[in-house]
Protein backbone atom coordinates (compact mmCIF):
# COMPACT_ATOMS: atom_id res chain seq x y z
CA UNK A 1 0.00 0.00 0.00
CA UNK A 2 1.26 3.45 -0.88
CA UNK A 3 0.93 6.66 1.06
CA UNK A 4 -1.60 9.29 -0.01
CA UNK A 5 0.24 12.61 -0.06
CA UNK A 6 -2.57 14.56 1.62
CA UNK A 7 -2.26 12.61 4.86
CA UNK A 8 0.26 9.93 5.63
CA UNK A 9 -2.24 8.19 7.92
CA UNK A 10 -4.42 7.33 4.92
CA UNK A 11 -3.27 4.15 3.23
CA UNK A 12 -4.16 2.94 -0.26
CA UNK A 13 -5.26 -0.62 -0.91
CA UNK A 14 -4.19 -1.32 -4.49
CA UNK A 15 -4.97 -4.05 -6.98
CA UNK A 16 -2.02 -6.45 -6.52
CA UNK A 17 0.12 -7.91 -9.27
CA UNK A 18 -0.21 -11.65 -8.79
CA UNK A 19 2.09 -13.20 -11.34
CA UNK A 20 4.03 -11.97 -14.31
CA UNK A 21 1.13 -11.83 -16.75
CA UNK A 22 -1.51 -10.18 -14.57
CA UNK A 23 -2.56 -6.73 -15.82
CA UNK A 24 -5.92 -6.37 -14.11
CA UNK A 25 -8.25 -8.01 -11.63
CA UNK A 26 -11.92 -8.03 -10.73
CA UNK A 27 -13.25 -7.79 -7.18
CA UNK A 28 -15.92 -10.44 -6.77
CA UNK A 29 -16.66 -9.74 -3.10
CA UNK A 30 -15.73 -7.24 -0.42
CA UNK A 31 -15.21 -9.30 2.74
CA UNK A 32 -14.91 -6.19 4.90
CA UNK A 33 -17.50 -3.40 4.75
CA UNK A 34 -16.88 0.34 5.02
CA UNK A 35 -16.54 1.38 8.64
CA UNK A 36 -15.22 -1.97 9.87
CA UNK A 37 -11.88 -2.27 11.61
CA UNK A 38 -9.15 -4.38 10.01
CA UNK A 39 -5.83 -5.72 11.24
CA UNK A 40 -2.64 -6.47 9.36
CA UNK A 41 -3.25 -9.78 7.58
CA UNK A 42 -7.06 -9.69 7.61
CA UNK A 43 -8.88 -10.75 4.45
CA UNK A 44 -10.24 -7.74 2.58
CA UNK A 45 -11.63 -8.90 -0.74
CA UNK A 46 -11.93 -11.77 -3.17
CA UNK A 47 -10.23 -10.98 -6.48
CA UNK A 48 -10.59 -12.85 -9.74
CA UNK A 49 -7.72 -12.86 -12.25
CA UNK A 50 -7.63 -14.42 -15.70
CA UNK A 51 -6.12 -17.55 -14.16
CA UNK A 52 -7.57 -18.07 -10.68
CA UNK A 53 -9.36 -16.32 -7.83
CA UNK A 54 -7.50 -15.22 -4.71
CA UNK A 55 -8.00 -13.37 -1.44
CA UNK A 56 -6.38 -9.98 -0.85
CA UNK A 57 -5.02 -9.37 2.65
CA UNK A 58 -4.70 -6.06 4.43
CA UNK A 59 -1.14 -4.82 4.94
CA UNK A 60 -2.24 -2.23 7.51
CA UNK A 61 -4.40 -1.86 10.58
CA UNK A 62 -7.17 0.70 10.87
CA UNK A 63 -10.68 1.23 9.54
CA UNK A 64 -11.81 0.53 5.99
CA UNK A 65 -12.94 4.10 5.41
CA UNK A 66 -13.84 3.96 1.71
CA UNK A 67 -14.34 1.37 -1.01
CA UNK A 68 -13.18 2.92 -4.29
CA UNK A 69 -13.64 0.04 -6.76
CA UNK A 70 -16.99 -1.66 -7.24
CA UNK A 71 -17.69 -5.38 -7.29
CA UNK A 72 -17.22 -6.84 -10.79
CA UNK A 73 -15.34 -3.74 -11.98
CA UNK A 74 -12.26 -4.51 -14.04
CA UNK A 75 -9.39 -2.76 -12.24
CA UNK A 76 -5.83 -2.37 -13.57
CA UNK A 77 -2.94 -3.57 -11.45
CA UNK A 78 -1.72 -0.77 -9.17
CA UNK A 79 -5.03 1.12 -9.04
CA UNK A 80 -6.47 2.11 -5.67
CA UNK A 81 -9.46 -0.02 -4.70
CA UNK A 82 -10.00 1.13 -1.10
CA UNK A 83 -8.66 3.40 1.65
CA UNK A 84 -7.70 2.43 5.19
CA UNK A 85 -7.14 5.04 7.89
CA UNK A 86 -7.59 5.59 11.62
CA UNK A 87 -11.08 6.57 12.73
CA UNK A 88 -9.91 10.06 13.73
CA UNK A 89 -8.89 11.08 10.19
CA UNK A 90 -11.54 13.63 9.09
CA UNK A 91 -14.14 12.46 6.58
CA UNK A 92 -13.29 15.43 4.37
CA UNK A 93 -9.75 14.15 3.87
CA UNK A 94 -11.00 10.65 3.15
CA UNK A 95 -13.48 11.98 0.59
CA UNK A 96 -10.78 13.98 -1.19
CA UNK A 97 -8.42 10.99 -1.31
CA UNK A 98 -11.24 8.78 -2.62
CA UNK A 99 -12.14 11.34 -5.27
CA UNK A 100 -8.56 11.50 -6.53
CA UNK A 101 -8.28 7.70 -6.54
CA UNK A 102 -11.55 7.36 -8.46
CA UNK A 103 -10.44 9.95 -11.03
CA UNK A 104 -7.18 8.09 -11.53
CA UNK A 105 -9.04 4.81 -11.97
CA UNK A 106 -11.53 6.21 -14.48
CA UNK A 107 -8.84 8.02 -16.47
CA UNK A 108 -6.78 4.84 -16.83
CA UNK A 109 -3.65 6.78 -15.80
CA UNK A 110 -2.58 4.19 -13.26
CA UNK A 111 1.04 3.52 -12.44
CA UNK A 112 1.26 -0.25 -12.55
CA UNK A 113 2.66 -1.93 -9.46
CA UNK A 114 6.11 -3.37 -10.01
CA UNK A 115 6.01 -7.11 -10.54
CA UNK A 116 8.75 -9.69 -10.15
CA UNK A 117 12.04 -9.19 -11.97
CA UNK A 118 12.87 -12.18 -14.14
CA UNK A 119 16.23 -13.64 -15.04
CA UNK A 120 18.14 -16.82 -15.84
CA UNK A 121 21.22 -18.61 -14.56
CA UNK A 122 23.09 -21.57 -16.04
CA UNK A 123 23.57 -24.64 -13.86
CA UNK A 124 25.17 -27.83 -15.18
CA UNK A 125 24.67 -26.55 -18.70
CA UNK A 126 20.95 -25.93 -18.20
CA UNK A 127 19.28 -22.52 -18.25
CA UNK A 128 17.13 -21.99 -15.14
CA UNK A 129 14.52 -19.22 -15.11
CA UNK A 130 13.46 -17.38 -11.98
CA UNK A 131 11.40 -14.40 -10.83
CA UNK A 132 12.50 -12.18 -7.93
CA UNK A 133 10.49 -9.83 -5.75
CA UNK A 134 11.72 -7.73 -2.83
CA UNK A 135 15.20 -6.75 -1.68
CA UNK A 136 15.45 -7.72 1.98
CA UNK A 137 18.47 -9.42 3.52
CA UNK A 138 16.46 -12.55 4.37
CA UNK A 139 16.13 -14.79 1.30
CA UNK A 140 13.31 -17.20 0.49
CA UNK A 141 13.36 -19.54 -2.51
CA UNK A 142 10.09 -21.08 -3.74
CA UNK A 143 10.24 -24.40 -5.62
CA UNK A 144 7.12 -25.67 -7.42
CA UNK A 145 5.85 -29.20 -7.96
CA UNK A 146 5.49 -31.60 -10.90
CA UNK A 147 4.12 -29.78 -13.95
CA UNK A 148 4.09 -26.43 -12.15
CA UNK A 149 6.23 -23.33 -12.54
CA UNK A 150 7.25 -20.13 -10.77
CA UNK A 151 3.84 -18.57 -11.42
CA UNK A 152 2.15 -21.09 -9.14
CA UNK A 153 3.41 -18.94 -6.24
CA UNK A 154 1.58 -15.83 -7.50
CA UNK A 155 -0.47 -15.41 -4.31
CA UNK A 156 2.37 -15.87 -1.81
CA UNK A 157 5.42 -14.26 -3.41
CA UNK A 158 4.20 -10.68 -3.02
CA UNK A 159 3.29 -10.82 0.70
CA UNK A 160 6.43 -12.81 1.51
CA UNK A 161 8.55 -10.15 -0.23
CA UNK A 162 7.66 -7.61 2.46
CA UNK A 163 11.11 -7.20 4.04
CA UNK A 164 12.59 -10.19 2.21
CA UNK A 165 14.03 -11.17 -1.15
CA UNK A 166 11.86 -13.93 -2.61
CA UNK A 167 12.90 -15.96 -5.64
CA UNK A 168 10.48 -18.29 -7.45
CA UNK A 169 12.44 -20.84 -9.46
CA UNK A 170 11.51 -22.91 -12.52
CA UNK A 171 12.95 -26.41 -12.10
CA UNK A 172 14.52 -28.11 -15.15
CA UNK A 173 11.78 -29.28 -17.49
CA UNK A 174 9.34 -26.63 -16.31
CA UNK A 175 8.26 -23.08 -17.03
CA UNK A 176 10.90 -21.12 -18.92
CA UNK A 177 13.81 -23.30 -17.82
CA UNK A 178 15.60 -25.74 -20.13
CA UNK A 179 13.52 -28.82 -20.79
CA UNK A 180 16.43 -31.23 -20.34
CA UNK A 181 16.04 -32.99 -16.97
CA UNK A 182 18.89 -35.46 -17.44
CA UNK A 183 18.11 -38.61 -15.47
CA UNK A 184 15.34 -36.72 -13.65
CA UNK A 185 16.66 -37.88 -10.28
CA UNK A 186 16.15 -36.09 -6.99
CA UNK A 187 19.90 -35.41 -6.87
CA UNK A 188 19.79 -33.73 -10.29
CA UNK A 189 16.88 -31.49 -9.30
CA UNK A 190 18.39 -30.68 -5.90
CA UNK A 191 21.64 -29.80 -7.69
CA UNK A 192 19.70 -27.30 -9.80
CA UNK A 193 18.39 -25.54 -6.67
CA UNK A 194 21.82 -25.45 -5.03
CA UNK A 195 23.38 -24.29 -8.30
CA UNK A 196 20.85 -21.46 -8.45
CA UNK A 197 21.84 -20.35 -4.94
CA UNK A 198 25.51 -20.43 -5.89
CA UNK A 199 25.03 -18.56 -9.18
CA UNK A 200 22.99 -15.86 -7.46
CA UNK A 201 25.52 -15.52 -4.65
CA UNK A 202 22.99 -16.55 -2.00
CA UNK A 203 24.88 -17.79 1.05
CA UNK A 204 21.83 -18.94 3.01
CA UNK A 205 18.13 -19.19 2.21
CA UNK A 206 14.82 -20.43 3.53
CA UNK A 207 13.60 -23.07 1.06
CA UNK A 208 9.90 -23.63 0.40
CA UNK A 209 8.95 -26.63 -1.73
CA UNK A 210 5.59 -27.88 -2.97
CA UNK A 211 4.94 -31.55 -3.76
CA UNK A 212 7.91 -32.73 -5.89
CA UNK A 213 9.55 -29.43 -4.94
CA UNK A 214 9.25 -30.43 -1.27
CA UNK A 215 11.30 -33.55 -1.92
CA UNK A 216 13.78 -31.51 -3.97
CA UNK A 217 14.43 -28.88 -1.30
CA UNK A 218 14.77 -31.61 1.34
CA UNK A 219 17.50 -33.28 -0.72
CA UNK A 220 19.15 -29.91 -1.27
CA UNK A 221 19.19 -29.17 2.47
CA UNK A 222 20.84 -32.50 3.27
CA UNK A 223 23.38 -32.09 0.47
CA UNK A 224 24.44 -28.58 1.56
CA UNK A 225 23.02 -27.77 5.02
CA UNK A 226 25.12 -24.63 5.40
CA UNK A 227 23.14 -22.95 2.63
CA UNK A 228 19.69 -23.72 4.07
CA UNK A 229 18.21 -21.80 6.99
CA UNK A 230 14.92 -23.69 7.13
CA UNK A 231 12.56 -25.90 5.15
CA UNK A 232 8.85 -25.38 4.60
CA UNK A 233 7.33 -28.39 2.85
CA UNK A 234 3.92 -28.03 1.24
CA UNK A 235 2.22 -31.40 0.67
CA UNK A 236 5.65 -32.94 0.03
CA UNK A 237 6.24 -35.89 -2.26
CA UNK A 238 8.26 -38.74 -0.84
CA UNK A 239 6.41 -38.78 2.48
CA UNK A 240 4.03 -41.63 3.24
CA UNK A 241 2.64 -44.56 1.24
CA UNK A 242 -0.16 -42.97 -0.77
CA UNK A 243 -0.12 -41.12 -4.09
CA UNK A 244 -2.73 -40.46 -6.77
CA UNK A 245 -0.92 -42.23 -9.59
CA UNK A 246 -3.92 -41.81 -11.89
CA UNK A 247 -3.63 -38.02 -11.62
CA UNK A 248 0.12 -38.00 -12.31
CA UNK A 249 -0.18 -40.26 -15.33
CA UNK A 250 -3.23 -38.42 -16.58
CA UNK A 251 -1.41 -35.09 -16.40
CA UNK A 252 1.62 -36.48 -18.20
CA UNK A 253 -0.38 -38.19 -20.96
CA UNK A 254 -3.09 -35.61 -21.69
CA UNK A 255 -2.87 -34.23 -25.22
CA UNK A 256 -5.81 -31.80 -25.17
CA UNK A 257 -7.51 -29.41 -22.78
CA UNK A 258 -10.52 -31.73 -22.68
CA UNK A 259 -8.32 -34.63 -21.53
CA UNK A 260 -6.37 -32.50 -19.08
CA UNK A 261 -9.09 -30.55 -17.28
CA UNK A 262 -10.72 -33.49 -15.42
CA UNK A 263 -7.34 -34.41 -13.94
CA UNK A 264 -6.70 -30.84 -12.80
CA UNK A 265 -9.77 -31.02 -10.58
CA UNK A 266 -7.78 -33.29 -8.27
CA UNK A 267 -5.49 -30.37 -7.43
CA UNK A 268 -8.06 -28.24 -5.66
CA UNK A 269 -10.57 -28.70 -2.87
CA UNK A 270 -12.90 -26.62 -5.04
CA UNK A 271 -12.76 -27.94 -8.63
CA UNK A 272 -14.27 -24.64 -9.82
CA UNK A 273 -10.78 -23.18 -9.38
CA UNK A 274 -9.80 -24.99 -12.57
CA UNK A 275 -10.51 -22.32 -15.15
CA UNK A 276 -10.35 -22.69 -18.91
CA UNK A 277 -7.39 -20.28 -18.89
CA UNK A 278 -5.48 -22.44 -16.41
CA UNK A 279 -6.03 -25.55 -18.53
CA UNK A 280 -5.10 -23.69 -21.72
CA UNK A 281 -1.87 -22.39 -20.18
CA UNK A 282 -0.87 -25.86 -19.05
CA UNK A 283 -1.57 -27.30 -22.50
CA UNK A 284 0.63 -24.62 -24.08
CA UNK A 285 3.41 -25.70 -21.73
CA UNK A 286 2.87 -29.41 -22.44
CA UNK A 287 3.19 -28.80 -26.19
CA UNK A 288 6.63 -27.19 -25.92
CA UNK A 289 9.52 -29.17 -27.37
CA UNK A 290 11.05 -31.47 -24.78
CA UNK A 291 8.25 -31.19 -22.20
CA UNK A 292 6.68 -34.57 -22.95
CA UNK A 293 10.02 -36.35 -22.46
CA UNK A 294 10.75 -34.35 -19.30
CA UNK A 295 7.38 -35.13 -17.71
CA UNK A 296 7.65 -38.82 -18.53
CA UNK A 297 11.18 -38.97 -17.11
CA UNK A 298 10.09 -37.26 -13.91
CA UNK A 299 7.08 -39.56 -13.68
CA UNK A 300 9.61 -42.36 -13.21
CA UNK A 301 11.14 -40.37 -10.35
CA UNK A 302 7.76 -40.02 -8.66
CA UNK A 303 6.13 -43.41 -9.26
CA UNK A 304 7.03 -47.07 -8.88
CA UNK A 305 3.97 -48.67 -10.41
CA UNK A 306 1.10 -47.13 -8.47
CA UNK A 307 3.24 -46.49 -5.39
CA UNK A 308 5.57 -43.61 -4.56
CA UNK A 309 9.12 -44.07 -5.82
CA UNK A 310 10.51 -41.44 -3.47
CA UNK A 311 11.13 -41.65 0.27
CA UNK A 312 12.56 -38.50 1.80
CA UNK A 313 11.66 -39.35 5.39
CA UNK A 314 15.21 -40.66 6.10
CA UNK A 315 16.57 -37.40 4.68
CA UNK A 316 14.28 -35.37 6.94
CA UNK A 317 15.58 -37.34 9.92
CA UNK A 318 19.09 -36.16 8.97
CA UNK A 319 18.11 -32.52 8.46
CA UNK A 320 19.41 -30.57 11.44
CA UNK A 321 17.40 -27.42 10.77
CA UNK A 322 13.85 -26.14 11.32
CA UNK A 323 11.33 -28.09 9.24
CA UNK A 324 7.66 -27.17 8.96
CA UNK A 325 5.09 -29.06 6.92
CA UNK A 326 1.86 -27.57 5.55
CA UNK A 327 -0.83 -29.85 4.14
CA UNK A 328 -4.34 -29.33 2.78
CA UNK A 329 -7.05 -31.29 4.56
CA UNK A 330 -8.64 -32.23 1.21
CA UNK A 331 -5.50 -33.12 -0.75
CA UNK A 332 -6.51 -35.67 -3.40
CA UNK A 333 -3.01 -36.07 -4.89
CA UNK A 334 -0.89 -36.70 -1.81
CA UNK A 335 -3.35 -37.21 1.07
CA UNK A 336 -2.70 -35.58 4.43
CA UNK A 337 -2.69 -39.04 6.03
CA UNK A 338 0.84 -39.38 4.61
CA UNK A 339 1.95 -36.93 7.31
CA UNK A 340 1.83 -39.81 9.81
CA UNK A 341 5.11 -41.00 8.27
CA UNK A 342 6.94 -37.81 9.24
CA UNK A 343 9.47 -37.81 12.11
CA UNK A 344 7.19 -35.33 13.94
CA UNK A 345 3.66 -35.70 12.51
CA UNK A 346 2.21 -33.46 15.22
CA UNK A 347 4.14 -30.49 13.81
CA UNK A 348 2.12 -30.50 10.58
CA UNK A 349 -0.05 -27.46 9.86
CA UNK A 350 -3.26 -28.86 8.36
CA UNK A 351 -5.10 -26.23 6.34
CA UNK A 352 -8.82 -26.89 6.32
CA UNK A 353 -10.65 -26.51 3.03
CA UNK A 354 -7.50 -26.73 0.91
CA UNK A 355 -6.47 -29.36 -1.60
CA UNK A 356 -3.05 -30.11 -3.06
CA UNK A 357 -2.49 -26.50 -4.14
CA UNK A 358 -2.55 -25.04 -0.64
CA UNK A 359 -0.49 -22.05 -1.74
CA UNK A 360 -3.11 -21.11 -4.34
CA UNK A 361 -6.28 -21.92 -2.39
CA UNK A 362 -5.24 -20.75 1.08
CA UNK A 363 -2.11 -18.65 0.52
CA UNK A 364 -2.48 -16.68 3.75
CA UNK A 365 -1.97 -19.85 5.78
CA UNK A 366 1.32 -20.59 4.04
CA UNK A 367 2.53 -17.00 4.26
CA UNK A 368 1.94 -17.05 8.02
CA UNK A 369 3.98 -20.25 8.42
CA UNK A 370 6.91 -19.08 6.29
CA UNK A 371 6.93 -15.71 8.02
CA UNK A 372 7.66 -17.46 11.30
CA UNK A 373 10.89 -18.92 9.82
CA UNK A 374 13.24 -16.22 11.07
CA UNK A 375 16.62 -17.18 12.52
Amino acid sequence: MDEVSMNDAIRKVVMPKWGLSMTSGKITEWIVAEGEEVSDGDDLAEIDTDKIAGTLESADAGVLRRVVADVNEDVPVGATIALIAPADVPDSEIEEAARLAREELESGAVEEAAGPVTGTVTVDGRSLAYATLGDGAEVVVLVHGYGGDKNSWLFVQEPLADGRTVHALDLPGHGESAKDVGDGSLDTLAGAVLGFLEQRGIERAHLVGHSLGGAVVTAAAVADPARVASLTLVAPAGVGPDVNAEYLRGFAEATSRRELKPHLGALFADPAQVTRQLADDLMKYKRLDGVDKALRTLLGTLLDGDAPALDVVPLLAKAELPVTVVWGSDDAVLPVSNARSLPDPDAVHVVEGAGHMVHMEKPNALVAVVSEKRR
